[in-house]
């Protein structure tokens, strides 16, 4: 390193002292101290870097005493110079920062990080741009670390303990000096970060829980939940208040309520779901018309607001989904016992009843709380079959509600289409499902198919969330607006539709995006006209990637993908809190309350997408989790598979067979020197121009699982080998 590189790298780690406690002063013995410095010559040269920051005006001097400058207050530090964003650490070690903002990646250099570990919220010095080069910059504060809790294993040390944590693209080793010592050497343990000194090169911190032997089951999928802060029991106040809920329901509340349990119903779920939120109702009225009743579990009813309860589910604000287990938002009591729409029981609802003509119209609807009685619980297959049935003529039904299935599929249909008619997003993001043996060990894995009967039942949950949206949301002037809970979604990133647009453009898809009609449509064609090729993966992969993320607000934007001007989640509230707010905001409102507090609600919004992102890498991490566990007797197995994914490390491939993904490393790439084309989705061959594109089939074998980092690596074979089976 130069003495000009020595001199930056000094200034930069000043620099992160003044940053990391912003509005604090120090002293230049200060300085030396927190840099661990002794040495008299060092002394002199943090004192002249000292001295030129105050000459350039990055920090200001009152005495003896330094504080960065507030670039607010000095006209000659433009604000551009610092940027808050979020880092991103990739597999192989680079660090970038995506602003907050939108605009470019900032690159930081790897003495540039403060410690910083992947996807915390951070503050950015941005260095002078260089000409030709990407912005760089350096992270001087660390806003909000997306994590603190970390599984690792406990290695006993004389004096400490390390916990060797290697499940993120950071492997860390957590230093704990006072803990049990009865604890046992190699155990998997969960420790919280406490705190990360600017000049040491490992964090501090405690050991919260011990979990047990890596590589079990329990302990593995326990790591998953307490590294992304989710919850697994429940308190013993909640369960106690759970169980003292009475399952009887009081014959005055009944006598409150329209009774539908002479009408025809029945639930509609996975075959291994105990939480029934929903059922549907039908009934052929005298004129002609359809009643169908979109029917939910009144959970508001048994969770009162404030209650244990109630508290304990907004904490968790959603039911998790590992592969081997659920793990619910509320106890078991309620989510499977007394809220559960099970069959021949009576339950009480929210409900939107709808009278609609055999053409799907709507000739009117109401938002009523009900008493139910399901007459039959079907599974999504045995649904299946009756519409199937229906579809070929077949006379011997296998329900006598087969009818009733058949008449709701037809409308269902009919509003499917007109969805997409006008405008709605034909995306369709794949979910995994495993087999499990009895010790929870994967024995096979595949794709969940959605056909008519989960369409069936979808139609009608977002119809009935878009009603209860509009009922409160949709008023005649500003004076009438209340506060509600709002499920939306925003337009794409315009930047990233218009680099989509070309690329697409290479495969001879039309992207037009003059306006969202065209610009739907023109998706809705690719995803179409790409059914079937070698691109199909490639074009919906891209074109996903445009997309914005959907979230709870109070401000209704709407919902782009869904082409809804209003919406929101009202059919959930076993497993969302969202619903559950919402089904107590429009109960107060369709009663004349008054509007709650916006503030309050858009601060509980906030909360909810936030444990939904969480929820949603838990979910990721345990199907990683079993992926790997499923190949680890499979090593050098070779598969047919379709490139998933490329990078500067490498390509991920899907294996078609299992649905397995891992990662070709490009270093394992012996034929050429790879590189990757970001452009083009794809990577390169430098001296003999052979390329491997996102959808392009090839044939890997396994060569290693590292089941704590959930990693699976592949190797390429010879492709000339397997020309056969690839030009199929």
């Amino acid at each position: 390193m130069s003495r000009e590189e020595k001199t930056n790298s000094l200034e930069r780690r000043i620099l992160s002292i003044f940053a990391q406690e912003q509005g604090r002063d120090f002293s230049i013995k200060q300085v030396y101290g927190l840099l661990g410095f002794k040495e008299r010559k060092k002394k002199q040269e943090i004192k002249e870097i000292i001295m030129q920051m105050y000459s350039e005006g990055k920090l200001s001097k009152t005495g003896t005493r330094f504080v960065l400058q507030d670039e607010g207050k000095d006209k000659t530090i433009k604000k551009s110079i610092y940027i808050t964003g979020v880092a991103d650490i990739t597999s192989s070690g680079l660090v970038f920062v995506k602003p907050d903002d939108g605009s470019e990646d900032i690159k930081i250099p790897s003495s540039n990080t403060s410690h910083a570990l992947d996807g915390d919220s951070v503050r950015v010095y941005i260095f002078p741009k260089r000409k030709g080069k990407k912005r760089e910059g350096q992270i001087v504060d660390i806003i909000e670390r997306k994590h603190t809790l970390f599984a690792g294993i406990l290695k006993k040390k004389k004096d400490f303990a390390l916990i060797s944590c290697t499940e993120t693209y950071q492997p860390l080793d957590i230093v704990v000096r006072d803990y049990d010592k009865t604890i046992e050497d190699g155990v998997k343990v969960i420790v919280k970060m406490t705190d990360w000194k600017l000049n040491s090169n490992n964090p501090n911190g405690e050991i919260v829980k011990v979990l047990g032997q890596p590589g079990e089951n329990e302990v593995e999928m326990q790591s998953i939940l307490f590294e992304n802060e989710l919850k697994l029991g429940f308190p013993q106040e909640v369960i106690q208040q759970a169980d003292a809920i009475p399952t009887t329901i009081p014959k005055e509340e009944i006598n409150k309520r329209e009774d539908f349990r002479p009408v025809v119903t029945f639930t509609i779920d996975p075959k291994d779901a105990k939480d029934f939120d929903d059922a549907l109702s039908f009934e052929l009225l005298s004129n002609g018309n359809y009643s169908i009743g979109v029917h939910i579990a009144d959970v508001s009813y048994y969770v009162k607001r404030n209650s244990e309860i109630d508290k304990e589910a907004y904490d968790r604000a959603t039911s998790i989904y590992l592969v081997d287990r659920t793990v619910p938002m509320l106890p078991e009591k309620l989510c499977n016992g007394v809220c559960s729409l099970r069959p021949n029981e009576d339950k009480l609802c929210y409900s939107v009843i709808f009278e609609m003509t055999s053409g799907a119209k709507i000739i009117n609807h109401r938002i009523v709380k009900t008493i139910i009685r399901s007459n039959q619980r079907f599974t999504y297959e045995q649904a299946q079959a009756i519409i199937e049935a229906s579809e070929i003529g077949a006379y011997n039904q296998p329900s006598e509600y087969s009818a009733q299935i058949t008449l709701l599929w037809k409308i269902a249909k009919q509003l499917r289409d007109e969805r997409f008619r006008n405008g709605a997003l034909k995306f369709n993001s794949p979910e995994y499902e495993f087999d499990l043996d009895d010790n929870k060990v994967p024995i096979a894995v595949h794709i969940k198919q959605s056909k008519e009967a989960n369409w069936l039942v979808e139609e009608f949950m977002l119809l009935a969330n878009k009603i209860v949206a509009q009922e409160i949301g949709k008023v005649k002037s500003p004076a009438e607006i209340k506060t509600f809970v709002y499920r939306v979604h925003d337009e794409p990133n315009q930047e990233k539709v218009e680099t989509f647009k070309n690329f697409a453009s290479k495969f001879g898809y039309k992207i037009s995006n003059s306006s969202r009609k065209r610009l739907v449509k023109s998706y809705n064609d690719a995803f179409e006209q790409s059914k079937g090729k070698a691109e199909q993966t490639l074009i919906s992969t891209i074109a996903l990637r445009t997309m914005s993320k959907a979230y709870y607000s109070t401000d209704n934007i709407g919902h782009y993908g869904l082409n809804f001007d209003y919406y929101t989640h009202f059919t959930s509230p076993i497993r969302r809190y969202p619903d559950l707010m919402v089904h107590r905001l429009l109960f107060d409102y369709l009663n004349g309350g008054s509007s709650h507090n916006k503030e309050f609600y858009e601060q509980c919004c906030e909360h909810c997408s936030q444990m939904e992102r969480k929820a949603a890498e838990a979910e990721h991490e345990s199907v990683k989790y079993k992926q790997a566990e499923y190949l680890q007797d499979k090593i050098g197995k070779v598969y047919l598979g379709e490139i998933s994914g490329v990078s500067k490390w490498g390509m991920f491939v899907m294996i078609e067979q299992n649905k397995c993904e891992g990662l070709v490393r490009i270093g394992s790439m012996k034929d050429d020197v790879y590189a990757l084309d970001e452009d083009n989705y794809q990577i390169v061959g430098q001296q003999f121009g052979k390329t491997f594109q996102l959808g392009q089939k090839v044939v890997i074998r396994v060569q290693g699982v590292n089941m704590q980092k959930k990693q699976i690596n592949f190797a390429l074979e010879n492709q000339e080998e397997y020309s056969e089976i690839l030009n199929k």
